[in-house]
């Protein structure tokens, strides 16, 4: 390579760098701007968007924290220990 191609590339580098500082800046600064304006009145304000979110169609009238399904494996009757099971090691 040459001087001018090392120079383009690296005048190349440097705006990218650049533009990417900048972009940085202004993004941070938008998002700083936005938490200035939209004030907190209450509790249940700053807390609104972390709610449970309504349950889906088909738990309609579940009430939260009902149980919906039971599994005891101890209540079944025919379970059949070691009857011609193959057991298999490696």
């Amino acid at each position: 390579m040459n001087d001018i191609t090392v120079f383009i590339y690296l005048m190349g580098f440097a705006a990218v760098f650049g533009m990417t500082c900048v972009y940085m800046f202004m993004m941070m600064r938008s998002t700083l701007n936005s938490f200035d304006r939209t004030p907190v009145k209450s509790y249940g304000d700053a807390m609104r968007p972390y709610k449970i979110p309504a349950p889906h169609p088909e738990m309609e009238g579940i009430k939260y924290g009902e149980e919906l399904l039971v599994f005891n494996p101890e209540d079944q009757d025919d379970d059949d220990d070691d009857d011609g099971d193959i057991v298999v090691r490696a």
